[in-house]
């Protein structure tokens, strides 16, 4: 009876004491089609991903409910960084559902302003840097104006007015910077911290921990993270020393010292014993995260991401390899010679006919396909063919018995092909995470396998040179290139062959296998070249080649082949490529294939519509 009553009076006074309105909440979720496109449209940095924020902190003097319900300590506000740009998950701050909507256009707008002074501590840099912002946003915006005077309006009312002096002057100089950001005004100083406004920037955003010189940790792999939920928060990070005291599994304390007692303590246990249920809610709940350094190594764990196979087991080089640049961002130029790109062939690969599975597929496919070869066309006139032109000839023969002196025209006639100059380069993503299951679908690399030779099937039958290719990576120094079928060779079993060996590579260094696809659909003689790309996840490797790097690289690889008159466009099965290949590829130069047994009929399909 007395957990049922402690129970029903904290829901009471956390329900008193809460400050939002969430009958008019707005979700990060009801907005995020718009949110990308609005923010590039602002002048924000097109590569950043949208992310949900993480509670922090604030420190300022919450009021007695609040203390008594034990709330009101955290606030969700909004900033960005290199990567990504950082919302609340939900707003409620107003009564009206249609002004949290605004708010979260005119936080995107005013994170899309350059931002200058980050990394300052001092509360005056943070009013100032938040109050020029918000003007410079308005100036270049003046649309914005109203709507930026509509949520002034409604967020004054709703902060308190301290009774200290020394707050209230702070209070009333935040009041004033938010009503004439154009102003020049200082933040008097205060002992206490302001109450948070959420119509600015966080002050001081979370920031990852800088790793230490003697830091040598391998870098685990991405797939590992779940991607079910976009929740991807960023916490503020604090790195430690690991404790090298050999504690075991009994502790011993005093009684009186268990409320003050807060230290480091290694419970020597095997991983598979750690409960780990709760561990994704417990870190939501924390504003903190502590990490260190362990020395010890975990021998169970496999590092066979790192390792090549022998060569016994390897694919088939073909040569040394071939060096091409990358794009490094941040410095903002191509790095010569900076990948060693290996060419290969799959290992064990025989000849062998179409799989019994995909023989009906094939078939329709064929058909369609055939449909899309040019029709002969008749060509009068010529010296030699396999028909007469009897209307030449009688002309002809006319004139020569009327007395006229004519030359013999040319009385053939010839039945060339049609013209139709198209090359096509499918390049597949093997990295590791095609390994992976998609229910029903199977695994990824068996998808893939299946709609290289549809694909193949296709186009063979309208006539179109095509090649086929696939690429994983381990860093740069080894981007393997997978040759299933060059644009010179005819597709036969050999082919089909090749493409039922194929197996789970690496990681994904997407912009070198685009630069050498590139290469390669350059010398072919056709006057369309379309570079198809099949892929399941987003760029990344080992080394620095993650998040931002790798994303900016393939994104100007992508530009240099559209620079050379390359139609490149990407076809994935992952889920969240909405974030980034609207980046890499244009609006219009991707495919999002939800159903993965469907991805065949799309490559197809698209084909089709690409060459119309």
């Amino acid at each position: 009876m007395e957990d049922l009553v402690g129970g029903w009076w904290d829901k009471l006074i956390r329900r008193t004491a809460y400050r939002g309105y969430p009958q008019a909440a707005v979700a990060l979720a009801q907005i995020e089609k718009q949110a990308p496109l609005f923010f590039r449209a602002m002048g924000g940095d097109p590569a950043l991903t949208l992310r949900t924020a993480v509670g922090t902190t604030h420190g300022a003097r919450r009021r007695l409910l609040e203390r008594i319900a034990g709330t009101g300590e955290q606030v969700e506000l909004a900033w960005r960084d290199g990567q990504s740009l950082y919302l609340p998950e939900k707003i409620d701050l107003f009564p009206d559902a249609a002004r949290n909507r605004e708010l979260y256009f005119w936080l995107m707008a005013l994170a899309a302003q350059p931002q200058h002074g980050d990394g300052d501590d001092g509360n005056g840099d943070w009013l100032t840097r938040n109050r020029r912002a918000s003007a410079a946003c308005l100036a270049a915006m003046p649309g914005l104006a109203a709507l930026y005077q509509r949520l002034v309006t409604a967020l004054l009312p709703l902060r308190d007015t301290p009774r200290d002096a020394a707050a209230a002057a702070q209070e009333a100089a935040i009041c004033q910077a938010l009503q004439q950001p154009e102003a020049a005004i200082a933040l008097p100083p205060c002992r206490t911290p302001p109450q948070p406004v959420l119509l600015w920037l966080h002050p001081t955003p979370p920031t990852a921990p800088t790793a230490g010189t003697d830091d040598k940790q391998t870098p685990e792999m991405e797939d590992s993270d779940s991607k079910e939920t976009k929740k991807k928060r960023r916490y503020r990070a604090r790195r430690d020393t690991a404790d090298e005291r050999k504690n075991g599994m009994l502790l011993v304390f005093r009684a009186e010292s268990i409320f003050t007692w807060d230290e480091y303590v290694r419970v020597n246990r095997h991983t598979d014993d750690d409960d780990i249920e709760d561990a994704g809610a417990a870190a939501e709940d924390m504003n903190t995260l502590t990490i260190s350094r362990d020395n010890r190594r975990r021998a169970s764990r496999l590092k066979f991401d790192l390792d090549l196979p022998a060569a016994a087991y390897d694919d088939t080089p073909l040569g040394s390899g071939i060096l091409l640049p990358e794009w490094d961002y941040k410095r903002q130029r191509l790095v010569a010679e900076h990948c060693c790109l290996k060419p290969m062939l799959p290992r064990d690969a025989t000849p062998a006919p179409l799989p019994d599975q995909l023989q009906p597929l094939a078939r329709r496919l064929r058909r369609q396909f055939q449909a899309l070869s040019p029709e002969r066309t008749r060509k009068s006139g010529e010296a030699s063919g396999p028909d007469i032109d009897l209307d030449r000839l009688i002309r002809f023969l006319a004139e020569k018995r009327s007395g006229v002196a004519v030359a013999e025209p040319p009385l053939y006639q010839a039945w060339p092909p049609g013209g139709r100059s198209m090359a096509c380069l499918l390049l597949a993503d093997l990295s590791l995470s095609t390994e992976s299951w998609l229910g029903e679908a199977g695994q990824v690399i068996g998808v893939i396998r299946d709609s290289l030779l549809l694909f193949a099937e296709a186009l063979s039958a309208c006539g179109d040179a095509f090649g086929l290719y696939g690429f994983s990576s381990i860093r740069r120094d080894e981007v393997r290139y997978l040759l299933l079928k060059d644009f010179a060779e005819r597709y036969d079993d050999t082919t089909r062959g090749r493409i039922l060996a194929l197996r789970p590579g690496y990681y994904t260094r997407m912009g070198a296998a685009i630069r050498q696809s590139t290469r390669i659909l350059l010398e072919q003689p056709a006057q369309r070249r379309l570079l198809l790309i099949v892929s399941d996840g987003k760029p990344n490797d080992l080394d620095h080649y993650e998040g931002r790097y790798g994303v900016e690289d393939t994104r100007q690889a992508v530009l240099e082949a559209k620079r050379a008159g390359l139609i490149p466009f990407c076809v994935t099965v992952d889920k969240e490529a909405g974030e980034y290949l609207p980046h890499l590829f244009g609006r219009r130069g991707y495919s999002v294939v939800h159903d993965a047994r469907r991805l065949p009929q799309v490559l197809t399909s698209l084909y089709a519509s690409l060459t119309a």
